[in-house]
């Protein structure tokens, strides 16, 4: 039996093996049969993408080279006109310098011609001018034949007749110019005003950028600048402006812009001083003081001018502004001093031309308050200062003045020019600013060279400050007709290439001597 089982038990795991294999044959053909299904259908869509993609690439590879074909052609053609329109631009040039060789060549045949022609016609106007002469001679000598009277007797004759024809002429045009003159009177009076108001000078002041402290002894130098420098640094920081101690004796330099800073940093520094105590606490307390003071001194000078002036009614404000001026300076004139001198000529010459006084003098005080004023300062001053009037209520005029009078805007009353004319004549005297001294003497030299340059004139003289020029001229070589010309010649030569306040009156004198020595 269990022979048999055994038996039994290898028959079916014979069978059973060999059913598996059968199987497993069965099956892997299958999978082998799947594979090569799936294996054609991937070569038949790798060859359907592939002719795609050869497609698209053969496509993409025409456009591109149609691309390049047509820029190709399109530079060709590009460079091909080019080329044709330099030929014809050579063409056109060569055709020119043809034609301008032709002109050149005709032109200088007919130079030549015109030369002998001339040639030809001076010694036509020579013979002329012999046979003249003959003629002349004749003539001269059957007048004096006829009249009984030499050529020169003659001509004292007609001379004498000539004055008097001259006197009776000269009589007429004085009488015309007269009654001229006496139809202008007032214009002509006015314009005298105006040139006798530049002989107008008051005083003025020289300021600059740098005050000078001066000390008993120079220890106190050292109390000044203090321990490492913090007393220094502590009141330059107060005061904005700048302490330079060094070696000069017994002083201390105080610089800056602003004269104001530099007043109150001298005071400062007096004060410490005195008291002994120097410190950075008391620096900033003392310096705090006296800008308070300073504060009220300059509105104390601008009560002050405004009533030495005579004006009323001026706000506070411009009132500060004004005694502000006091510690300014324009060109190293003081603009106080210069605002003064301006209000007092305006005053004068309203007056004279029958103006308000009272308003003009307002507007000369007021007419540079915009160089005071902090802020704004890209704008020019005079259109600052007007805005400046406007606000505080002053008179239409008045800020009309001070706008224009550097013609920053168009003038609407009479006087405007006024303060123009008067801030021209305080600003440009002599001596009245450090850039005016050095520009006047170079003035005067230029003056007196442009007058020497002209044909005839020995020697040249500026005087009366630059307001005439005396030119001697040799009387052998300018006649009176001459000098007459001379006079207006140097005039208008003068208005073209020079500057200059006022008007230059040009006098040309020319004198005959006679010299004799007796021994």
């Amino acid at each position: 039996m269990d022979i048999l089982y055994i038996v039994f038990a290898l028959l079916g795991i014979g069978v059973g093996f060999g059913v598996d294999r059968f199987l497993l044959s069965k099956s892997v053909n299958k999978k082998i049969k799947e594979a090569e299904e799936e294996k054609k259908l991937i070569l038949k869509e790798a060859e359907v993408t592939a002719e795609s993609i050869k497609k698209d690439k053969i496509l993409e590879a025409k456009e591109k080279f149609l691309k390049l074909k047509s820029e190709f052609e399109e530079e060709s053609n590009r460079k091909k006109n080019q080329i044709i329109s330099n030929e014809n631009k050579l063409k056109q040039r060569e055709s020119n310098l043809s034609k301008q060789i032709e002109q050149n060549k005709r032109a200088e045949a007919e130079l030549e011609s015109m030369k002998e022609n001339l040639q030809a016609q001076m010694e036509i106007v020579k013979r002329r001018k012999e046979e003249f002469e003959k003629l002349k001679n004749q003539q001269i000598t059957i007048l004096e034949k006829v009249s009984n009277l030499t050529a020169d007797e003659a001509k004292a004759q007609l001379v004498e007749t000539l004055k008097d024809e001259a006197r009776t002429d000269a009589s007429a045009h004085i009488k015309t110019i007269m009654e001229e003159a006496n139809m202008t009177a007032t214009k002509e009076a006015k314009k005298i005003v105006l040139q006798t108001i530049q002989r107008t000078a008051t005083e003025h002041a020289i300021e600059n950028c740098v005050s000078v402290f001066n000390i008993e002894s120079d220890d106190i130098k050292g109390k000044v600048i203090g321990r490492e420098g913090r007393n220094i640094r502590a009141l330059e920081a107060a005061t904005g402006v700048e302490i330079i101690v060094d070696d000069t004796p017994e002083a201390i330099i105080i610089s800056g812009f602003d004269p104001v800073r530099r007043e109150i940093a001298r005071l400062s520094l007096h004060r410490l001083v005195q008291d002994g105590r120097i410190h950075p606490a008391r620096i900033e307390e003392i310096v705090a003081k006296t800008t308070k003071n300073i504060e009220e001194e300059i509105v104390e000078i601008g009560e002050r001018t405004v009533i030495d002036l005579g004006i009323h009614g001026l706000h506070p404000e411009l009132i500060k502004l004004v005694g502000r001026m006091r510690f300014r300076s324009s060109y190293g004139q003081n603009l106080l001093q210069h605002s003064r001198e301006v209000a007092k000529l305006c005053s004068t010459l309203a007056s004279e031309l029958g103006l308000n006084p009272k308003l003009a003098k307002r507007a000369g005080l007021l007419h540079d308050i915009g160089k005071v004023w902090p802020d704004e300062p890209e704008k020019p001053h005079a259109i600052i200062g007007m805005e400046l009037a406007k606000k505080y209520k002053e008179n239409p005029e008045v800020c009309n003045a001070i706008g224009a009078h550097h013609d920053e805007i168009e003038m609407t009353s009479m006087i405007s020019p006024i303060i123009q004319a008067c801030d021209a004549i305080s600003g440009s005297r002599p001596g009245a600013r450090r850039e005016i001294m050095e520009q006047y003497l170079k003035r005067l030299k230029e003056l007196e060279d442009l007058a020497v340059s002209f044909d005839g004139v020995n020697k040249c003289y500026a005087i009366q400050a630059g307001r005439e020029l005396r030119v001697l001229v040799d009387a052998e070589n300018v006649s009176d007709q001459k000098a007459g010309e001379l006079s207006f010649n140097i005039s208008q030569k003068i208005e073209k290439d020079m500057q200059y306040p006022g008007q230059i009156k040009v006098t040309v004198i020319r004198e005959t001597r006679a010299v004799a020595f007796a021994k």
